[in-house]
């Protein structure tokens, strides 16, 4: 049975207690009309009780808490299994400090109208970036650019984390055999679900440096973005186009 809220946006968080209060309230000043999903990876500044009183104080609000940081991975494969498990149909990712903007959502949602999984790009259609340094910008377009170059997907921005996916992209992938767990997990889902035929769209985003908290970017996580990467592209069969011309299911071919 579907629940009475059918989209649910799924907020990963490690030490994000200035940021998960506003970003909750946000997003219903916006959206009255969806749910939250925090996973919280034992955060040691005490954002989980800041989110159990959420959880509380509102029945549009939910946690899971992870027993330690396990990656932003495992984080979104535990909200995707709740998220299907509790009948929702488009489930998103967002981060929790403000660069994914919520008033973003209700074009996510008007655009899932017609696309299996909607992208936020930064990059389509000119930058919209906020408080990066030059070197940052040049390492993401960089990226994008690589990740283009050898798997042949056509998005401007696959490593991006603002997206919306409908639940029978995540019913039809098995969540279990996704092996990154840094950023590369955008780039493994979204090529994931492009060779299975899904229909993707990119809508444009404003992307804005975080208002609070602190970056969990390392050097270690773009060391497995870059051979990941790689293992897609052979996992592919060395094609650079999608295995499957029709969505799984849909009986629609894509264009």
């Amino acid at each position: 049975m579907m629940p009475a809220m059918s989209s649910l946006v799924i907020i990963p968080t490690y030490d994000e207690k200035d940021n998960v209060g506003p970003i909750s309230s946000a997003i219903f000043a916006v959206r009255p009309d969806v749910n939250v999903l925090f996973v919280d990876a034992n955060s040691p500044d005490g954002t989980g009780p800041l989110l159990d009183a959420l959880v509380a104080a509102d029945p549009r609000v939910f946690v899971i808490h992870q027993a330690g940081k396990m990656g932003l991975g495992k984080a979104y494969i535990d909200g995707f299994k709740w998220a299907l498990a509790h009948g929702y149909e488009h489930i998103f990712e967002m981060d929790a400090d403000f660069s994914h903007q919520p008033s973003e959502i209700t074009n996510f949602l008007k655009t899932a109208e017609s696309a299996d999984l909607v992208l936020g790009s930064r990059y389509i259609n000119g930058i919209r970036i906020t408080n990066w340094p030059l070197n940052r910008l040049l390492l993401s377009m960089s990226g994008a650019l690589y990740v283009r170059i050898i798997t042949g997907m056509p998005f401007t921005d696959p490593t991006g984390g603002f997206k919306c996916f409908h639940r029978r992209v995540l019913e039809a992938i098995d969540l279990d055999s996704i092996r990154s767990n840094g950023y590369s997990f955008q780039i493994e889902m979204t090529h994931t679900a492009w060779t299975k035929g899904f229909r993707i769209a990119e809508i444009p985003i404003t992307f804005e440096d975080r208002r609070a908290g602190y970056s969990k970017m390392n050097s270690r996580i773009v060391r497995e973005a870059l051979w990941m990467v790689w293992r897609l592209f052979l996992r592919n069969g060395l094609r650079r186009f999608p295995r499957r011309r029709t969505p799984p299911g849909s009986g629609v071919p894509l264009p």
